[in-house]
Order: C-alpha cells, then sequence, then structure tokens
C-alpha cells in the first residue's frame, strides 16, 4: 500500500469524496460477487441448484396441473352421468313414493350422493376464483343437460360443508346424523369440497345431490408448495451445497498451500517441498512447482557463487594496477587513476557486501520494532545529524539483524541527504507503518522507480555522497519484501523524501515485551 503522491501546488484537487467512493465501490461489488475462488463456486453451485429446481418445479406444476385437471374433468363427467341416472330414477317415480326411497335409502348407508328434496332452491356459496373448480361444474352442467336432454342448465358448483344448507329449511350438513352422510359428504381427516346438484324436475320439485369428487383433494394436488415438497427441495439444497462446500475444499487447501509456498519462496531460506498428494491435476501441479523451486534455488546458488568468485578474482587486477600506477611520473595521470580504481574498489565491496546483507542467514523471531528503531536513531552516521522520533509499542516477527540493516540503510539515506530527520512509528489496520522523512532536496517524481536500481545515485546524492554505490535502498527494499512487506516513496508536501514501510503486524502486539 504505497502512499499517495501529494498534489504539485497550484494543481487541481480530487473530486470530492473520491475516497469514500472507492472502497464503498469495492464492497458492493463483494456483496454482490464474492472474492474468493470457494465462495464463487459454493455460489455458483447454489444458483445452479436453485435455478434447477425452480425449473423442474414449474415443469412439474404444468405437468401435474395438466393431469389432476384431465382426470378431474373425467371424474366430474363420471359422476354427471350417475347424478343424471339417479334424476331420472327420482323423476320416473310416482310421487309417493320418492320419500320413502329417500328413507331407505339414508337408512342402509345412503348412496354416491346424498340425496334431498325440497320445494325450492337452497342458496349454495360457492367456491370462488378456482378455475380448476369451475371447470369441472361446467363440465358437470354440460353432461347432465346432454344426459337429460334438457335445456334448463341444473345448478352445479363446489361448496364447503362448513356452513352448507341441504334443505330449504335450512338444515345444515352438520344437523344431519352422521350415518347419513359418513360416506359421502364427510371425509376425514380434513373437509373436502362438496360437488352440490340441484334441479327442479316438476314445478315446486327440486332434488338436492351433493357428494365428493374420486380425489376429495383434487384442488390441493395443483399446489407444490406443500410442506413435503418443500422440505424435501431444502434437504436437496442443503446436501448439494454441503457435498460442494467439502469438495470445494478439497480443490482451494492444495491452491492456498502452493501460494503459501511461492510466497514463502520468496522469503524463506529453505522452504518445504509441497506434498504431491490429492487428485492426478494437483499432483501433477505440485510436482512441476517443486522442480520450479529447486531450479531457481538452483539459479540463485549458482549466480551467488559466480558473482562472488568474480568479485574475489577482480581484487587482485585492482591490487596490481594501483601499484602499477605508482611507477607514473605525472602526477594529475596518477591520481585520476587513483580515483577510478578506488570507485572499482568500492563497487566490488559493495557487491559483495549486497550478497551478505540480503541474504541474512537468521531464524526469524520476535521482534520489537519500536526498540529497534529507537536504538537506530541514537547513532546516526553523522555527529551534525538530527532524528526525531516517534512511536507505539508494535512487535512483528521478522530477522532481527537483517530488520537492522535494512533501516539504518534507510537511515543513513535519510541523514546524508537531509541531516534532519523524522521518524514515525504507527498503526495501519493489522500493519506496522514506518515513516521516514528528511528534509532534503527530495527526488524528481520520473527518478523514483529509479532510487531502488543497484549503483544508481541521483545528481543531488551523488554530489552529497560520492563514495556510496547507490546500494542500499536496493538491499532494504530486498529484506522488507522478504519479510512480505512494502516500501514507497514520495516528497513532501513542504520538502524532503519521505519513504514509508508496511510491515505485518503481530496481533495485540503492544502487549508482546521485547
Amino acid at each position: 500500500m504505497s502512499e499517495v503522491p501529494p498534489l504539485a501546488p497550484g494543481s487541481p484537487g480530487p473530486e470530492p469524496g473520491w475516497q469514500s467512493r472507492g472502497p464503498w465501490l469495492r464492497r458492493c461489488r463483494f456483496r454482490i460477487w464474492p472474492d474468493s475462488l470457494q465462495a464463487h463456486i459454493v455460489l455458483v453451485m447454489v444458483l445452479g441448484v436453485i435455478s434447477a429446481q425452480l425449473l423442474g418445479t414449474l415443469l412439474l406444476a404444468r405437468q401435474m396441473r395438466e393431469s389432476v385437471r384431465t382426470e378431474a374433468l373425467g371424474a366430474g363427467r363420471y359422476l354427471a352421468l350417475t347424478a343424471a341416472g339417479s334424476i331420472r330414477h327420482f323423476r320416473d317415480l310416482p310421487a309417493p313414493y320418492r320419500p320413502i326411497l329417500i328413507e331407505q335409502l339414508r337408512t342402509m348407508g345412503g348412496t354416491r350422493f346424498f340425496i334431498n328434496f325440497n320445494h325450492a332452491r337452497v342458496p349454495v356459496k360457492a367456491l370462488a376464483g378456482n378455475a380448476l373448480a369451475d371447470g369441472v361444474a361446467a363440465v358437470v352442467r354440460s353432461e347432465l343437460m346432454h344426459a337429460l336432454a334438457t335445456t334448463h342448465a341444473p345448478e352445479v358448483s363446489f361448496a364447503w360443508s362448513d356452513g352448507l344448507r341441504v334443505s330449504d329449511e335450512g338444515w345444515l350438513v352438520s344437523d344431519l346424523p352422521e350415518s347419513w352422510v359418513e360416506a359421502t359428504l364427510l371425509i376425514r381427516p380434513r373437509p373436502a369440497p362438496i360437488l352440490v346438484i340441484q334441479t327442479e324436475f316438476e314445478a315446486g320439485h327440486w332434488l338436492f345431490l351433493a357428494t365428493t369428487m374420486p380425489d376429495p383433494y383434487f384442488l390441493e394436488s395443483v399446489n407444490l408448495l406443500t410442506s413435503d415438497r418443500v422440505t424435501l427441495q431444502l434437504v436437496t439444497l442443503f446436501t448439494v451445497l454441503l457435498l460442494t462446500v467439502w469438495m470445494v475444499n478439497g480443490l482451494v487447501q492444495p491452491i492456498d498451500r502452493i501460494a503459501a509456498a511461492a510466497n514463502a519462496f520468496g522469503s524463506a531460506i529453505a522452504p518445504e517441498p509441497l506434498p504431491e498428494t490429492g487428485s492426478s491435476e494437483l499432483r501433477r501441479t505440485a510436482r512441476a512447482f517443486n522442480a520450479m523451486q529447486a531450479r531457481i534455488r538452483g539459479y540463485l546458488v549458482d549466480r551467488e557463487r559466480l558473482f562472488i568468485g568474480i568479485s574475489h578474482s577482480l581484487k587482485t587486477p585492482i591490487m596490481r594496477l594501483k601499484l602499477r600506477t605508482e611507477l607514473l611520473d605525472d602526477e594529475a595521470m596518477r591520481m585520476a587513476f587513483h580515483e577510478d580504481l578506488d570507485d572499482l574498489d568500492v563497487m566490488v565491496k559493495s557487491a559483495l557486501q549486497s550478497l551478505r546483507d540480503t541474504d541474512i542467514y537468521e531464524n526469524r523471531v520476535v521482534v520489537r520494532l519500536d526498540h529497534l528503531l529507537a536504538r537506530l536513531v541514537e547513532r546516526p552516521v553523522r555527529p551534525d545529524a538530527h532524528i526525531g522520533y516517534r512511536g507505539i509499542p508494535i512487535s512483528i516477527h521478522g530477522k532481527p539483524l537483517a530488520l537492522q540493516r535494512a533501516f539504518s540503510n534507510l537511515l543513513d539515506n535519510a541523514v546524508l541527504y537531509g541531516t534532519r530527520v523524522q521518524v514515525h512509528l504507527s498503526y495501519a489496520g493489522n500493519l506496522a507503518r514506518v515513516e521516514i522523512r528528511d528534509f532534503g532536496p527530495g527526488l524528481p517524481e520520473a527518478s523514483m522507480a529509479a532510487a531502488f536500481e543497484p549503483y544508481v545515485r541521483l545528481g543531488s546524492g551523488h554530489a552529497l555522497n560520492r563514495a556510496g554505490s547507490g546500494l542500499g535502498l536496493g538491499i532494504s527494499r530486498n529484506i522488507v519484501l522478504a519479510h512480505g512487506g512494502e516500501i514507497s516513496l514520495h516528497n513532501h508536501a513542504q520538502g524532503g523524501l519521505v519513504v514509508t514501510v508496511l510491515l505485518t503486524a503481530m496481533p495485540d502486539s503492544h502487549e508482546v515485551q521485547g
């Protein structure tokens, strides 16, 4: 996390609210689409299962709706034919015998219909807003008209047994003896809709027929949101979710191990090889990573040996050249040769020191960063330097000698080019933030990146420190990066250069004693 360079005087400022809007947009994006691979796969699987269930439910609902409608209309035609036979029978029966037959039917337990004679049509509160019930009633009405060969349409409707009147005298279903209606109207454990047919076959004589459908609960068959179906859908969803999480964990953990091994390879001395376990693809990936790690480690060792050998070999010819320059008669030429050879000697020694300092072989321990900085600011490289320090107790996990070398280089550069230096240690979230500001000339913006390159000394630095080799910032950056940190440069608005170092702080590090 590098600092944002301050704006030049007179330049237009950023748009108001830009700092708060960026994190808000990132939070919105995270809420819409998660960031981790595991969350991606789980979310896609959940959305896929839910989509498949919804699509399957819609198709099943359509199929069931058509099947239930076909069966209900067929049952309605059957009931219409049965009712037509009963109506013709009672219509042809002499009037005195009709009550006797009805009494016999009730005593015997009834027939398919509950039958009653009335002197007027009984008002019935029909089911409203149910297309299936209305369709069955229409089919029954049409079949009755066709079977009875009449143009007078009978009254046909569905109603609930609760409050249903069965006679013009006001009798309710609940007022009737249970033996009369047990096989026709009363369905247990819960009530079912009742088909009511009323027809006037003589003036002032209405025949009342009532019964349930062969499938009493046919209206509920098209409802897919029953407790059993919803429970089945939820069980399916959670089963798939658990299996997905289990499977994704098995895929993500090896990837996390590879990422951790790659990060450790950049900072650890001897990283452990990845275990070649899991699926064939994961085993090939781990095998390839281990081979790459071994090759890179071999290249680094060979480079270090070659570099050290060349550096050591250069010392002898440099010394011989110095001795030969003593034989020159021209004093000016001899001094020029000496200066060039001194610069070459400094470069060779600095190269050797660079290899040693950026690869310090020591174990990682808990380091009190505030104590380390406090010790360093007390021993400046120049007696006239003034270093101010302000910080809080913060501990990190790292290599103390390497960290001391890194911050020593930064402080030495700040003192050499700025004399007056301010050091500030603070928290930045879960990171330790070290800011080292000098009051020197600063750096041109175009030269910021080049400042970390080896053997690079910019104009102001070369004038102030001709003996240096330009390796200090590069060494510090390598050590900081090896600790998983970040380092950045920017010019202060009031002059001078600010070096910002970010390192991972230990939890509750202010409670750790150094």
